[in-house]
């Protein structure tokens, strides 16, 4: 594939992982606007749309001048990262009230959506590094993001659409779960830490549907909602308890070099601490408040040490190349 500058270079050999910066700068920036952090968040989406413009011009230009390699990376878990980078920036303008956009980009994820997941499912196999819980992570991505459009527009259909793929979401971590290869608590260079992340992500969509619920025309009666309230609660639990694990498995082997895996442990971060905010507000639970603030500055911490190796690694590979 012909290339014409040093950066078009550098940016064709970005693996379909790189998506996982999109979704950690979206989701941070998020937790910032959640925490009325208004400027700080605003910064980050800037950052999170560059890298996304960028990214998907680079898809596009892989699909018309190299599509056997569109192809066969079409199959990898790390292609999933185009379906959930764009429901966490669509998340995001909602927030905004931009809707219009995030509609649009709802739109854009559910057409991606079917097609890489069924070839990421078929290619997978056992064991598997922790990317493979993306087939969950972009399907909650379809669950947050509908739910959050639910209630801004107080459209029912669109919440009722949102429960499907929140269940669906679910089933898909059960079958990456059997998949996993738990060596890589241990070994992974990042996106290991998906395994939480993924119950992070599912717990923020059963708290935006709750949300929908509160906020719009009827949408779910008492048992929906308890079940829903359950499995929220139970869902930010479980996805504490993994992120602990996984804490465990950096201290026991550390492994502190830069890699781009090392923004889907950034995504994580940041979706626990957004899945804690937005259910101390959703089930009424103020006591989460305080360390869904915690969690949210470990987040951002994190995403400027990754970030600082990724510009270091990037200045590095393009003065190689002049």
């Amino acid at each position: 594939m012909p290339v014409t500058s040093p950066s078009r270079a550098w940016l064709a050999q970005r693996p379909p992982a790189a998506g996982a910066a999109v979704m950690a700068s979206g989701i941070v920036s998020v937790g910032l606007e959640m925490t009325g952090h208004d400027v700080l968040s605003l910064v980050v989406l800037a950052v999170a749309c560059v890298a996304y413009v960028a990214l998907a011009a680079d898809f596009a230009v892989r699909l018309l001048r190299d599509r056997p390699r569109w192809l066969a990376e079409a199959g990898t878990p790390g292609a999933l990262t185009a379906v959930a980078a764009t429901t966490v920036l669509g998340t995001r303008f909602s927030l905004l009230g931009w809707q219009i956009l995030a509609e649009a980009l709802l739109a854009l994820a559910f057409v991606l959506w079917p097609w890489l997941l069924v070839r990421v499912v078929r290619a997978s196999r056992r064991p598997m590094p922790g990317a493979v819980f993306l087939c969950c992570v972009a399907t909650e991505g379809l669950a947050v993001l509908g739910a959050s459009l639910a209630k801004a527009q107080t459209a029912p259909w669109l919440a009722h659409t949102a429960l499907v793929f929140f269940w669906l979401g679910l089933a898909l971590y059960l079958l990456a779960l059997s998949r996993f290869g738990l060596r890589e608590v241990f070994e992974g260079h990042g996106d290991h830490w998906v395994a939480g992340g993924a119950l992070a992500i599912s717990a923020l969509a059963g708290s935006k549907l709750i949300a929908a619920g509160d906020a719009g025309p009827y949408l779910w009666n008492n048992d929906d909602s308890g079940v829903l309230r359950t499995v929220t609660l139970g869902l930010l639990v479980l996805d504490l308890c993994w992120y602990a694990v996984l804490l465990v498995g950096e201290f026991v082997r550390p492994r502190l070099h830069y890699d781009v895996r090392r923004w889907s442990t950034v995504f994580p971060l940041g979706m626990t601490a957004a899945a804690t905010l937005s259910i101390a507000v959703s089930l009424r639970l103020p006591e989460l408040d305080l360390p869904g603030r915690v969690l949210l500055w470990i987040a951002v911490a994190a995403w400027l040490a990754v970030g600082v190796g990724a510009v270091a690694e990037a200045r590095a590979e393009l003065r190689a190349a002049r």
